[in-house]
């Protein structure tokens, strides 16, 4: 053991003593590389097997069958690693870090002593410390999204085994199994919908988690399926066969036939259930699986997990390649001096310095080989110019920054208790760079929740309160008193409404009024149903649910419909209407209307967008018309939804005629959608206008705020949701991403390239044109202060124009604003916009866009979502952030950080971004600083030791330089630093700036660190070199030895960094004075302990330095030459050139002397989130889908009161479960009211 010990010690005189640590070496690289193959899944079967698969092919009930194709399991991994592959798949990720890299070369050559002067201890513990650190981390990080996927796998679902129903983890459901779904649950896989407990095969999910909506839509099964019921028995010997398509990602498209009973079925998408639905108004449904686990089409939308570095970590590793550069040119400088110094002095002295055995005994071959052999040497000895440590403490301080996230109760939503959450510990300093945030819409800056907030009625407006002494609007909070609607037995507590106005009308039997709720009540697909003597609404869209709502609320009360008739209660009178027709509404109509009859008297009432009502009424209306416009673009203006309410009264006998030509242009087969749309306008003209209503589609708390501040910081915000257009542009509105002072608001929907192309173009010259023409802006002021004594200051900077544009466009169109033909023009013109909104997207082309910017911009992007849908746009983005909403936990197991609303963004990107961004960058300046001014001083020291690496400091001092005396202070620095509080970088938002420009850390700061370096090793080296240069003690005896040297210059190097890092410290706190004093403290006691306790090198070297007075006159002067330029050159660029952190800084500390005398008007307001301004736009926004009015007159939707014995003998009507207590529902929506 002690030969095999000495082989590792400098000074053997064996070029390699243990070879087998090259092999070793080698071994494990080797090994890393064929584990990290082997045991990754894509690679493994891409190497190995042809996975080509052309055409599905799946038997239900039949597992030996499906089991030969090797399908995927319902298993979902989001997780990176396993406990077989997180050994050499993490260190293949480490030693990506050029770095580890490195260090890995520089530990094999120490192994070979005739070259160090090292032992290869001091690299080989550093550097499995520096693996060992960042694998724990990594593997707590992939713990935590072990235990996410767990959460989801072990979610349980009813599976169909051997004939009889068996609970089972989703985990365990494989392609082929039946399985059975019960109301209000997920949705465990992809099925084919084989029958359900509602009429007619239907059953009703929301989609929210695939594409945002959470407007319901409808599935029907295959006639021939639908009369298995819940008859498990039938179920299980199912027998057909199931062809395909292969799995894919088109959320809206599928195509396959089923084979049974020598009969060939079509099959499409409007029979697929999509894993992550919602089954919704439906109390069971069965289905065979079809795809599983990743084969799903949410999964196959979710894209691949990505390894995320940030700017900082690729500026690093280039950083440090020029540094390793950098230091072979040291070395190849010191080995020719070397070898010119061997060969015109060295040689002279082999008598006193012998040559080794190995160097040839000619001068010339034994220079050179010597000098061949220094450059490995003093690649050893200058290897701390490439710091070990330096990756240590960035990880060791960005988990820090994590955890500091995580307990900011600032960041916590008080009404769930749910904390933010950093899910990742390695991009925080990117948070301080985002230039662009892509977000989703529902659910992530909306609630979803729709509100009756204000009406149009007869030309009077509604919903404001009026102060009766100025005339003016008050604004409503939760002090302000409710209209009392507790005489209503149908009311709702939950439903308030502010306006005694409305009440006191109805209650004087205001006609215009009453007709106008009486409107609400009948024009609508609602269902009602009564739930143990409760009166429940189940609505299609949440539009409805409120209209419907509000109705009922003000004594209008919607209680049931059959295919012919629909019943209200009129303040306590039940009315009956015959429904002769339901005009349904689409897209393209952007209205509804029903026809009913009541004692012979037909009337058709009519709901839709203000600008197709206007262009179908009456004429003789203008003032009527005109009053309702004024208050259309009040309520725009607030942000609110509005709908025109119209009605017309009809001769029996025209009607009768026109039911006719409907019903010949309902049957016809040619050109029957143009025949529809041209009786429907025949009818919908001659309108008399009754009003408008405006609902509130409310936003998260602080939304518009947040979108604001941000976008002072210069962030960009796209907004990509799955909501149709008018819809997003109205949110759009509601948050101030568009405002009326918007010079155009360019809309591109067209369905073909060329006019795509064409739209694009021609916005393009609009933007150019107005450029060209525009002034130059003058500077706004971004906050004034000023108090006696200290005179003004003013906080400035560039303000933003109040112009600009915005560009809207729908997914048909973004599929070929993506191509590669166009997605260059597209990117130009959405750039130069300051809102971009995406409408009707599919997750994939969320994802798409965000690389679109990643790609051209070289922009820092963050992807913010709630739902499934949002999953692969949070995976591509630089930075992905989960809102923990109502949505599930999709987007939340995929981010990187979560946060319980969208508020707080902007204190995670303009506090917590800013300060890691801030720290990281002042953490980086002073570690090179250090380590340059550490590492050269062996460079100076060269010179005058003929080039021989001779090293100047203490081996012992060389290995914990960086790990003890100088790594706690710098740490603190990286944890806590601050230039300005929370409270001041949200309320100054340009301080965001640096971070976006990069301009605290780039290549210029690095030079300018590693020259400041440079010229502080020089003073360092040469100050006390001609101190002690032929110096003498008191007693007359030499101090020029080397050991006293090293020391003194150590000594004296690790005062000058601690005085400089107190310099940069701008926050002061407990951490920051024990580790900076205790560190000088520590050094001491740790030179005295290993030098007289241990016995080192350099016993009583320091000790007797400090014995003279020259000693404390060398380390002043050095530090004096060393600080006072320091501070002269920073005290003239904050006094001279102040940044705006700078004068923020000084306010701050100027109002906390003044804190006494500041009051809180003093302090900024954020604008209310809602401005009540007049709006010229339209506020029609209506999430309704097409299709119901044809249900409901058809009956199929509608279930029997009172079924006759035996009509349900498929088991339909019993649940196979008794235990289960289920409500059957038989309507469309998700919206429920009870009273």
């Amino acid at each position: 053991m002690s030969e095999w010990w000495r082989s590792w010690l400098p000074g053997d005189p064996s070029v390699l003593q243990c070879p087998t640590a090259l092999l070793l070496t080698g071994g494990v690289v080797l090994f890393c590389i064929a584990a990290y193959v082997m045991t990754r899944p894509y690679l493994y079967s891409h190497l190995f097997y042809d996975n080509t698969e052309t055409e599905r092919r799946i038997k239900p009930n039949n597992p030996e069958f499906n089991a030969q194709f090797n399908y995927a399991k319902n298993y979902i991994k989001t997780s990176k690693y396993t406990l077989l592959n997180f050994i050499p798949y993490n260190l293949f990720e480490q030693f990506q870090r050029l770095a580890n890299f490195y260090f890995l070369c520089l530990l094999v050559l120490q192994l070979i002593p005739v070259i160090s002067s090292l032992t290869p201890v001091t690299t080989a513990v550093p550097l499995i410390g520096v693996l060992m650190v960042t694998g724990i981390k990594d593997a707590y990080d992939d713990f935590q999204r072990h235990r996410s996927d767990n959460q989801v796998n072990r979610r349980k679902s009813y599976v169909l085994r051997n004939g009889q129903l068996a609970e089972e983890m989703w985990s365990k459901v494989e392609v082929g199994d039946v399985i059975r779904m019960e109301n209000n649950q997920f949705v465990a896989a992809d099925v084919l919908l084989l029958s359900t407990s509602e009429p007619n095969g239907l059953c009703y999910i929301e989609t929210s988690e695939l594409d945002g909506e959470t407007n319901l839509k409808s599935k029907q099964c295959l006639p021939e399926t639908e009369d298995f019921g819940q008859d498990v028995g039938r179920i299980g010997s199912f027998q057909g066969e199931i062809r395909c398509e292969p799995p894919n990602n088109q959320l809206n498209k599928f195509d396959g036939t089923l084979y049974w009973d020598n009969q060939a079925h079509s099959l499409d998408n409007d029979k697929i259930l999509l894993r992550g639905c919602i089954l919704r108004n439906t109390q069971w449904c069965y289905g065979v699986v079809i795809f599983a686990g990743k084969d799903t089409k949410l999964m196959m939308n979710s894209g691949k997990t990505k390894f995320k570095r940030t700017s900082i970590d690729r500026l690093l590793n280039f950083i440090i390649l020029g540094i390793v550069f950098f230091l072979l040119s040291m070395c190849l400088f010191c080995t020719v001096a070397c070898g010119i110094w061997e060969t015109l002095t060295g040689q002279h002295f082999r008598i006193y310095l012998p040559w080794d055995s190995l160097v040839p005994p000619e001068p010339a071959g034994g220079a050179a080989v010597i000098a061949l052999l220094v450059f490995f040497s003093y690649a050893i000895v200058l290897n701390t110019v490439v710091p070990i440590s330096l990756y240590v403490s960035v990880e060791v301080i960005r988990l820090c920054q994590s955890f500091l996230i995580n307990w900011d109760v600032a960041l916590c939503y008080a009404p769930t208790g749910v904390h933010a959450k950093a899910r990742t510990t390695t991009l925080n300093e990117e948070l301080g760079q985002i230039e662009y945030i892509f977000s989703d819409k529902t659910g992530t800056l909306t609630q979803n929740i729709m509100t009756f907030n204000k009406c149009s009625i007869a030309g009077r407006s509604f919903g404001d309160i009026i102060d009766p002494r100025t005339g003016e609007s008050l604004e409503i909070n939760e002090y302000t008193r409710s209209v009392d609607l507790s005489h209503n037995p149908y009311h709702e507590s939950s439903f308030k409404f502010y306006d005694h106005a409305l009440t006191d009308a109805l209650d004087a039997n205001d006609p215009s009024c009453e007709l106008f709720f009486r409107l609400l009540a009948l024009c609508h697909t609602v269902m009602s149903e009564d739930n143990n003597g409760k009166l429940e609404y189940q609505a299609q869209s949440p539009d409805e649910a409120a209209l419907v709502s509000a109705a009922r609320n003000f004594g209008f009360v919607f209680l049931s419909r059959t295919p012919n008739s629909i019943t209200i209660s009129a303040k306590g009178t039940e009315e009956v209407y015959e429904l002769l027709c339901i005009l349904d509404f689409n897209n393209v109509r952007k209205r509804m209307s029903v026809i009913l009859k009541r004692d012979g008297k037909i009337r058709l009432y009519c709901k839709g967008a203000d600008s197709i009502i206007y262009e179908r009424l009456k004429d003789g209306q203008e003032s009527l018309k005109y009053h309702t416009q004024e208050h259309l673009n009040k309520f725009a203006g607030e942000g609110l939804r509005t709908l025109c309410l119209a009605y017309k009264d009809l001769d029996g006998e025209y009607f009768q005629d026109w039911k006719a030509r409907h019903h010949e242009a309902a049957i016809s087969l040619d050109r029957r959608e143009e025949k529809l749309d041209a009786i429907y306008e025949e009818i919908e003209k001659d309108l008399i206008l009754l009003g408008a209503t405006a609902i509130e589609d409310k936003l998260q708390d602080g939304v518009p705020q947040t979108i604001a501040n941000l976008a002072v910081a210069g962030i960009k915000i796209w907004v990509l949701t799955g909501d149709k257009q008018e819809t997003a542009i109205n949110i759009g509105y509601s948050c101030q991403l568009l405002t009326d002072d918007m010079l155009d608001i360019f809309i591109i929907d067209a369905h073909t390239a060329s006019e795509v192309e064409d739209q694009l173009k021609k916005y393009r010259e609009e933007i150019r044109n107005v450029n060209a023409t525009s002034q130059p802006q003058t500077n706004l002021s971004v906050v004034t202060f000023s108090d006696e004594g200290v005179g003004q200051d003013t906080l400035s900077d560039a303000g933003e124009p109040n112009g600009g544009f915005a560009l809207v466009i729908n997914g048909h169109s973004l599929v070929w604003a993506l191509s590669p033909k166009f997605e260059q023009l597209f990117l130009e013109v959405a750039s130069q916009c300051k809102s971009v909104i995406c409408c009707r997207v599919t997750p994939l082309q969320k994802a798409l866009v965000v690389d679109l910017v990643k790609r051209y911009k070289k922009a820092v992007t963050l992807a913010v979502g709630d739902g499934a849908n949002d999953v692969s746009m949070i995976k591509t983005a630089h930075i992905g952030v989960g809102i923990s909403g109502q949505e599930g936990l999709q987007a939340v197991l995929a981010s990187d950080y979560s946060v319980a609303q969208f508020r707080f963004l902007e204190r995670l990107l303009l506090v917590h971004g800013r300060w890691s961004y801030y720290r990281m960058c002042k953490f980086l300046r002073y570690f090179f600083y250090k380590n340059f001014a550490f590492t050269l001083c062996h460079f100076w020291f060269a010179f005058f030791v003929a080039f021989s690496a001779q090293t100047l400091f203490d081996p012992m001092f060389i290995s914990v330089y960086n790990l003890f005396y100088t790594s706690m202070p710098v740490l603190a620095l990286g944890i806590f630093e601050q230039d300005v509080n929370a409270v001041n970088s949200i309320k100054f938002p340009r301080l965001y700036g640096p971070g976006l420009s990069n301009a605290l850390f780039n290549k210029r700061e690095f030079f300018r660190s590693a020259l400041h370096g440079f010229l502080t090793s020089c003073v360092l080296f040469f100050i006390p070199f001609g101190a002690y240069y032929n110096g003498m003690d008191q007693d007359g005896r030499s101090m020029a030895d080397q050991q006293t040297f090293g020391s003194v210059v150590a000594t004296i190097l690790v005062i000058v960094v601690t005085v400089q890092i107190c310099l940069d410290t701008s926050y002061w706190t407990m951490f920051n004075h024990i580790t900076i004093w205790g560190s000088l403290i520590f050094y001491f006691l740790l030179q005295y302990f290993y030098n007289f306790v241990i016995g080192g090198e350099y016993v009583g070297a320091l000790a007797k330095a400090m014995g003279e007075p020259m000693f404390y006159f060398t380390s002043l002067l050095t530090i004096v030459v060393l600080m006072l330029p320091v501070m002269a050159w920073r005290f003239y660029w904050v006094d001279v050139h102040p940044t705006l952190s700078d004068k923020v800084r000084f306010k701050q500390r100027h109002d906390a002397k003044m804190a006494s005398k500041r009051s809180d008007h003093d302090m900024l307001r954020t604008p209310s989130a809602r401005r009540s301004r007049r709006s010229i736009r339209s506020g029609y926004a209506f999430a309704h889908q097409e299709g119901f009015g044809r249900l409901i007159t058809s009956g199929k939707i509608m279930r029997p009161r009172h079924p006759k014995p035996g009509a349900m003998s498929n088991g339909r009507a019993s649940n196979l479960r008794p235990d289960a207590n289920r409500v059957s529902m038989v309507a469309p929506a998700p919206s429920t009211v009870e009273v």
